[in-house]
């Protein structure tokens, strides 16, 4: 499956963007964390061709608004994943989460229908290629502790933290 890659600045480093011909975004990842990307792509299409190539305008510049500030930038952004039914119900219910917003797995569980299901909710958090515009950045602990991150629990809190200090400027 051919596919581009893309590579844009950010304040939590360089991202890896893969997109599609139809320029939907496919996985979006860390530079630190590309092997994650290469796993993620390949568990979800199987085999794969990656393109260098430049970020489409319309990612490019809601990535760059949501990094200055402008968290409803991402949410009209195209995504197209693999996975399975499970997976992406749970990963459109992410996208369902408003900025700012931390839920529980458990609570992702009951939202889905399956409220005995919060371990099935953390793999598929965890197998979800798409970070920031898909949030699994918002899901936490039942204690309200952070938990496990593909991109590392320094850039959670800093994506947790940057939505708190900018969501009273998107809500009014």
């Amino acid at each position: 499956m051919p596919f581009s890659i893309s590579h844009q600045d950010s304040p939590l480093g360089s991202l890896r963007i893969v997109t599609d011909e139809q320029e939907n975004l496919r996985a979006l990842d860390f530079h630190d964390y590309e092997s994650r990307l290469h796993t993620l792509l390949t568990r979800h299409y199987g085999a794969y061709e990656l393109k260098e190539a430049s970020t489409p305008a319309k990612i490019r510049n809601a990535l760059t608004h949501y990094f200055a500030g402008d968290l409803l930038a991402i949410e009209d952004l195209s995504i197209c994943t693999g996975g399975t039914p499970f997976q992406c119900a749970i990963w459109q219910a992410l996208r369902s989460i408003p900025a700012s917003v931390t839920m529980s797995y458990g609570e992702l569980a009951r939202q889905v229908g399956k409220p005995n299901a919060s371990r099935a909710v953390g793999l598929a958090n965890g197998a979800n290629p798409i970070a920031i515009v898909v949030p699994c950045h918002r899901i936490i602990g039942a204690s309200g502790a952070l938990t496990g991150y593909g991109g590392g629990l320094p850039r959670k809190r800093w994506l947790l933290d940057h939505e708190q200090k900018h969501a009273a400027i998107c809500t009014t």
